[in-house]
């Protein structure tokens, strides 16, 4: 499937209007090349989600992992500040850690050049003989880092606003629930095999909710609740007021923060490209995404508590309520994803139209016409192409 040919058909269903929308085509999913696209001009040049601060609580904590194909390491330094640095040694470019630890140094696996936790090279063996070799000219590449409300963004893209100036708008839109208090219990990565915007798209609509999830959410979930406001330049988002089927899915009765229909408000975010959030007057749950290839997507998995719920006496059993739940949930949702990602590979594979509960989808597939094609998306009483 050829670059051009992706992008047309993207482009095709980002100029209708909303009440005429239809799903974004099979070859924006399938196409090698729009994926070269996407990593170019997406997850190179946009903010990305790779957790939350405390996961980097101590000195020495780190977290390894790639950005658009590029491996970097995000740490807490000795100063205390969160830093992010590329993760390839300067001698002869082996990646220098995997996973997640805590360590003092930094070591290269390979010939064990050791760099500090500010990026600089502290000891090359065996390099004294080498009249051109200067210690102190070797730093690993800073890679921008930042915080905000409690999660850990970093871009590639030095030109980009700050990640608090993009999200601003957000961030008095979900103000009274402190999200930044709240606490992160668990935290897994997974590999699904299935378009990374499959599984994106599939987070920032509650349209399945009845069908996908029946055996655990769908029927609490009362589709004519849903209010799904057009989304804005960076996010958008949708709400659900109701009662929950979770004592901690409302606010407890210890929060002063939330009041009236706030109380049982949850907010379900999606921070482009490929933060999802679902947040809820006592808990919170969010998906990082990052694409492996057309086929799979690689998965940041994690959720917690409110303040209120977590000093309950009943905290653990909270939590181990909420676990249970989200891992079904996770079941059914890899099941509904895998799906949609071999019907799209199909020959027959054609998009349909949307429901309005899938409004998150159609400015989905506005942002990423903008990012990948040149669209000009367009906010406010004129926003209908």
């Amino acid at each position: 499937m050829s670059l051009d040919q992706a992008v047309t058909e993207l482009l095709d269903a980002a100029h209708r209007p909303m009440e005429n929308a239809v799903a974004m085509p099979p070859s924006v999913y399938t196409s090698q090349d729009f994926l070269r696209s996407e990593l170019d001009h997406v997850f190179s040049k946009d903010w990305v989600c790779v957790g939350r601060s405390s996961r980097l609580a101590n000195v020495g904590d780190y977290i390894s992992l790639e950005i658009a194909e590029q491996p970097i390491v995000v740490l807490r330094d000795r100063s205390g500040e969160l830093r992010a640095f590329s993760n390839v040694c300067l001698h002869r470019m082996s990646t220098i850690v995997e996973g997640e630890g805590n360590a003092r140094v930094l070591v290269c696996p390979y010939h064990a050049w050791t760099y500090d936790l500010e990026g600089n090279l502290r000891g090359a063996p065996f390099m004294k003989e080498t009249t051109g070799f200067c210690k102190e000219s070797y730093k690993l590449p800073k890679i921008r880092c930042e915080e905000w409300l409690g999660w850990i963004y970093v871009i590639l893209n030095p030109d980009t606003a700050p990640v608090s100036q993009q999200l601003s708008e957000l961030e008095s839109m979900i103000s009274q629930y402190g999200m930044e208090t709240y606490v992160e219990c668990f935290r897994e990565t997974h590999v699904w095999d299935t378009n990374w915007k499959v599984l994106a798209e599939n987070f920032m609509e509650s349209y399945h909710l009845p069908v996908c999830h029946a055996d655990t959410v769908g029927g609490h979930s009362k589709l004519e609740e849903m209010d799904c406001p057009p989304g804005l330049r960076h996010f958008n988002y949708h709400w659900i007021t109701k009662e929950a089927s979770l004592p901690m899915g409302n606010a407890h009765p210890d929060n002063t923060r939330l009041e009236g229909d706030w109380r049982k408000t949850t907010a379900l975010l999606t921070l482009y490209p490929s933060h999802l959030i679902t947040l809820t007057p006592g808990y919170f749950w969010y998906l990082s995404l990052h694409p492996k290839g057309t086929g799979q997507v690689s998965i940041i998995y994690g959720g917690g508590l409110s303040p209120e719920f977590m000093a309950d006496p009943k905290a653990d059993e909270y939590v181990a309520t909420l676990k249970k739940l989200l891992d079904d949930v996770n079941v059914e949702d890899r099941g509904c994803t895998e799906k949609v990602f071999k019907g799209l590979n199909s020959g027959t594979a054609r998009p349909g139209h949307l429901s309005y509960l899938e409004r998150p989808i159609y400015d989905f597939t506005q942002y990423l016409a903008e990012k990948t094609a040149g669209f000009n998306r367009v906010f406010g009483p004129d926003s209908a192409p």
